[in-house]
């Protein structure tokens, strides 16, 4: 059986962070399941985690009025979910809903906060692989509203 340490060491988004980082981070850590269906969480809710999904996936879901939960994305199998936590107000913009059973390594959000204030280098190696993620998924954002709108990017 493999434990947490071992699975988060092998995962890509925290490669080469230092051991002493990765225990920091071990402890903050914790297995989760969701069922098909079940809200990870809510658009509004205070956002106290981030999640590395294991198995299954999830949709990235907004609320329209006129259309009902649209979903802006789905995020599967060694993706992170959720930047919130590092970011005040620390509410989430959106919904998280499973798709199907899902499970994943839960990261507390507070415990990593108050971890990043008393060891600002942590931070900081977070703070670079969050940039990252964000920045990818901006322009998977960018890709689909072009697709959408059936705007043609003729500078590619």
């Amino acid at each position: 059986m493999r434990t947490l340490e071992d699975i988060l060491l092998r995962h890509p988004f925290l490669k080469g962070l230092d051991q002493k980082y990765l225990k920091l981070i071990v402890g903050c850590a914790s297995n989760v399941r969701f069922r098909a269906g079940e809200f990870i969480f809510r658009e509004g809710e205070e956002a106290n985690h981030f999640y590395i999904i294991r198995h299954g996936k999830v949709a990235l879901e907004a609320f329209s009025p006129e259309r009902g939960a649209i979903t802006i994305q789905t995020i599967g199998e060694g993706e992170i979910l959720g930047w919130s936590w590092l970011f005040p107000p620390y509410h989430w913009p959106f919904d998280a809903r499973a798709v199907e059973l899902t499970r994943a390594i839960a990261l507390d959000g507070k415990c990593l906060r108050n971890k990043c204030e008393q060891d600002h280098d942590l931070g900081y190696e977070l703070m670079k692989r969050f940039a990252y993620i964000m920045d990818q998924r901006l322009q998977a954002t960018r890709l689909q509203l072009l697709d959408v709108y059936g705007v043609h990017d003729e500078r590619g």
